[in-house]
């Protein structure tokens, strides 16, 4: 059977200033993961900004520099303060466990080492290392894909970001915790991602729809579902949802399945209201941008027919936010494509 080349293998750093020790895990860990020694603090700072390794192993109580000074360093810095850092140490008391907690260390090994304990925490963390690499790689995904819906639309970039972050005010003000928050501003970029198949000419038609094209117009949504895919849970699922379902209004007068009221997933409800805020206040190439007050009016006054009056009432809520993100994300001059 083949054996995993050193490029292949995870990377670990170890500190420690006694050589012992360091033979010790060294013996421990040489199977399993490409490893560097450093002897002080001042050289496992060289290493972790040169090196990137995926795991470091500190030992607290150094000469020069000890292992929180270390790794609060570490935390500091943009480049290395991802790293997880594990403290393997002689010191017992919880204080110290305490502090080094709080300088963002994810483990706490005591030494003399149990090897046992010392590669499980060492797997461990490892793989919850990978479990990031995987959400962050799932994320750019969905992040480009739905930069790829823009390059179909009309609308710039800008919009996207906007009615992203509108969103996420809105789920706050719902009451959704944080993670449901962020799931839903990375997810809303996804909404319109069905736009891919449907074809420019009609995408790009500066007059009214015809009926056949207004037709062919609403298959996006189950376009977008078919593109995402079927997620149970996590970002995907989100993305899902929304882009399927975004067009339906609280009177089921929508598309493209006629859902009403709380049949229509909360996300989707949600993303309803940002769409249409942020084209309101937006210059569109069939429409100038309307004023605030005008928008708000349009969107309370659409309260119960197109959008939830529950989340119309979040909109309220956090309207000066989301003034604010429309002056952030504002569209530089001449941003728009021609109208034919």
């Amino acid at each position: 059977m083949a054996t995993t080349g050193l490029s292949d293998q995870q990377r670990l750093l170890l500190v420690d200033d006694e050589a012992t020790n360091l033979h010790i895990l060294r013996t421990l860990l040489q199977d399993s993961y490409q490893l560097l020694f450093a002897k002080n603090g001042s050289r496992a700072l060289e290493l972790a900004r040169q090196e990137m390794p995926d795991l470091i192993l500190l030992d607290v109580m150094m000469p020069d520099m000890t292992g929180f000074d270390v790794c609060k360093t570490l935390k500091q810095d943009e480049t290395t303060k991802h790293i997880p850092v594990i403290f393997v140490t002689a010191l017992a008391d919880e204080a110290d466990e305490t502090q080094g907690f709080e300088l963002g260390c994810v483990d706490y090994i005591s030494k003399p080492i149990n090897p046992s304990i010392v590669r499980a925490r060492v797997k461990t963390h490892l793989q919850l290392v990978h479990m990031d690499e995987l959400k962050h790689s799932r994320l750019q995904v969905v992040q480009r894909l739905g930069l790829a819906a823009e390059y179909k639309d009309n609308e710039t970039g800008l919009h996207v970001i906007r009615m992203s972050h509108v969103s996420r005010l809105i789920a706050g003000a719902a009451g959704f915790s944080e993670q449901a928050q962020d799931e839903i501003l990375h997810a809303a970029p996804m909404h319109d991602i069905g736009k891919i198949g449907i074809p420019d000419a009609i995408l790009s038609k500066p007059g009214k729809l015809t009926a056949e094209e207004w037709s062919i117009m609403q298959q996006h949504p189950a376009i977008g579902g078919r593109i995402i895919g079927e997620d149970s849970t996590g970002l995907l699922a989100v993305a899902r949802r929304i882009a399927l379902y975004h067009h339906e209004r609280w009177d089921g007068t929508g598309y493209p399945h006629g859902l009403k009221g709380e049949e229509i997933p909360i996300e989707a409800r949600i993303i309803a209201i940002a769409d249409v805020f942020d084209a309101l206040i937006n210059e569109r190439p069939y429409k100038p941008a309307w004023p605030v007050d005008k928008a708000v009016a349009q969107i309370n006054a659409d309260a119960g027919s197109h959008f939830d009056p529950a989340l119309v009432e979040c909109f309220n809520q956090v309207l000066p936010e989301l003034i604010a993100v429309n002056e952030r994300w504002s569209e530089p001059e001449g941003a728009l494509p021609p109208t034919s």
